[in-house]
């Protein structure tokens, strides 16, 4: 049986209670529900008591000496960050991309000269499993030392029903074997493959009746995806495949208006879509009947930034009831990273939000993005003990000091994996 592990003096406990029934919209993405000189006890694997530290040594204080104790004096507390849009499983970096995008050329002009999604393609279908476990392992182990607990991870670079398995295959098995928890979306829809340049409908057919029945068969996703986008997939090709896959139990996301308006956000809407992801160019009506239909916002700006391309407007989504979660995108293309405070700190910088709607947005609201805010995303009793503790005093400061990796420990399920910023 593990210890008990009992955090104390916290500058801040940044709980995010109350979100758990639902995604958190408007005003109440501003509210963390801050406990200062915060104490937590965690008993085996979740948590039993939150509170002042006076209330929590009243409470154990026959009980001190058989806890793990982390004195969190001057240091803020928050729960295990959560990655709800990830690339995480594949082969193979893009770094010649980069500079190609430095000399003009588009995101869309590389992926039509067979770069791109491609590119990825090509070198996850050559990588043996034990070739992809291990790579994605480096890969899951740098998200957990930037306070990541949970991630949710796509497949999409294998676009035949063998690589793809192959892709959900190794998911399954990082998610058994390392800390970090994986929650896998299948997203055979994420480019039409060259040898289906001319009959795109043919490989609609082939997501839809053998990759999503496969899939779904056995149990090896929660989600399914599309990239709905002009010269991927249309609306109706995308709206096909999606309500295939609901058919089969999947639930639905969507990879909407990145490039330009194409009706995805109104798309998620209309399917009651658990999220729609990117959305830089998402119309007005698309938001709107988002907030309507309590589709979350997942917004990517990681991708915007390296893509050299304006960021989403998280600001006016929230302003107009959207619940907003943010995500590294984590991929090889348009986002080669895994820290998800620079993405916070890139959500005030570049997107309008607050530095506490920046933290709900990678906490509660991202657990919601994934189905799983019952048992992670806030400090609160019952749920998973998952906990992150920045070097810093508070949640104002981790949004200020900006680019830095403040974290300090992270504790998954009540075990510590990270110490002093370095894995245990």
């Amino acid at each position: 049986m593990k210890k008990p592990v009992w955090i104390r003096h916290a500058s801040q406990l940044a709980t995010l209670a109350g979100g758990s029934s639902a995604p958190v919209t408007g005003a109440g993405m501003n509210e963390l529900a801050i406990i200062e000189d915060g104490s937590v006890w965690l008993e085996n694997g979740v948590i039993e008591r939150v509170g002042t530290d006076d209330e929590l040594a009243s409470v154990y204080r026959e009980r001190a000496h058989e806890a793990d104790v982390i004195d969190a004096t001057g240091k803020l507390v928050t729960p295990g960050l959560i990655d709800p849009h990830t690339h995480l499983v594949h082969a193979g970096t893009r770094q010649n991309e980069f500079n190609m995008r430095l000399n003009g050329a588009t995101y869309m002009d590389i992926m039509n000269n067979g770069g791109g999604i491609h590119a990825t393609t090509a070198a996850t279908r050559q990588a043996t499993h034990e070739e992809l476990y291990a790579e994605s392992k480096r890969r899951l182990d740098q998200f957990l030392l930037h306070g990541v607990t949970t991630v949710e991870a796509k497949s999409g670079y294998g676009l035949t029903l063998e690589d793809e398995l192959k892709q959900l295959e190794v998911a399954k098995k990082l998610h058994e074997e390392h800390p970090v928890d994986l929650v896998s979306t299948f997203m055979g829809a994420h480019a039409v493959p060259r040898a289906y340049k001319e009959t795109p409908d043919a490989f609609v057919d082939l997501v839809v009746e053998q990759m999503i029945p496969e899939v779904a068969r056995r149990k090896l996703a929660v989600f399914n995806d599309v990239f709905c986008e002009r010269g991927v997939f249309t609306p109706e090709q995308s709206r096909r495949i999606l309500e295939a896959g609901m058919r089969h139990g999947l639930l639905p996301k969507i990879h909407a208006d990145e490039i330009e308006p194409y009706e995805g956000a109104e798309l998620a809407a209309s399917l009651g879509a658990v999220s729609a992801d990117h959305l830089l160019r998402a119309s007005d009506r698309g938001i709107e009947l988002m907030a309507k239909a309590g589709v979350i916002a997942v917004l990517l700006p990681g991708t915007a930034l390296f893509l050299m391309a304006e960021s989403a407007n998280g600001r006016k989504m929230i302003d107009r009831g959207v619940a907003v979660a943010l995500s590294t995108d984590c991929n090889p293309g348009s986002s080669p990273t895994v820290s998800l405070p620079l993405m916070m700190n890139l959500g005030c910088l570049k997107m309008g939000m607050t530095p506490a709607e920046v933290l709900t947005a990678a906490t509660i609201n991202a657990a919601h993005a994934i189905r799983r805010a019952h048992e992670v995303g806030s400090i609160e009793v019952g749920k998973k003990a998952d906990i992150t503790i920045f070097d810093v005093p508070d949640f104002m400061t981790l949004q200020y000091r900006y680019g830095v990796n403040h974290v300090d420990t992270v504790i998954k399920q009540g075990t510590v994996i990270v110490a002093g910023g370095r894995r245990v």
